[in-house]
């Protein structure tokens, strides 16, 4: 792989990573204020139904893991058993498709 390459990866592994650490603060913030005031899981699913704005944020959460876990799992592959090449980067790529849709289909699931 060329060092450009290496380096978008690289890139990318810290953009998501830093995109995850702010969805992590949201998203833990929301739920101990939702469950602080007294909401039940049904009634926050009833606030998050429909709403545009979670629908988005939640949408870029999955995408960030679906970019950040098959770079850092690459890294994984190649250390522990050295797994180099296009099969490992096909197999990866099909772990980001994976996450993306599992993720989106919950996604989808909370927005309707």
């Amino acid at each position: 792989m060329s060092a450009k390459t290496q380096s978008l990866l690289w890139v990318a592994q810290r953009a998501s990573a830093a995109v995850l650490a702010l969805c992590v603060i949201v998203h833990l913030g929301t739920m101990i204020y939702a469950i602080r005031g007294g909401l039940s899981a049904s009634e926050i699913l009833s606030r998050t139904q429909g709403s545009v704005g979670w629908l988005a944020f939640y949408s870029v959460f999955v995408l960030a893991v679906a970019v950040h876990a098959p770079i850092g799992l690459r890294s994984v592959l190649l250390e522990w058993l050295g797994w180099r090449g296009a099969s490992r980067d096909v197999f990866l790529a099909g772990v980001a498709i994976v996450l993306a849709g599992l993720g989106m289909r919950a996604v989808v699931g909370v927005f309707a």
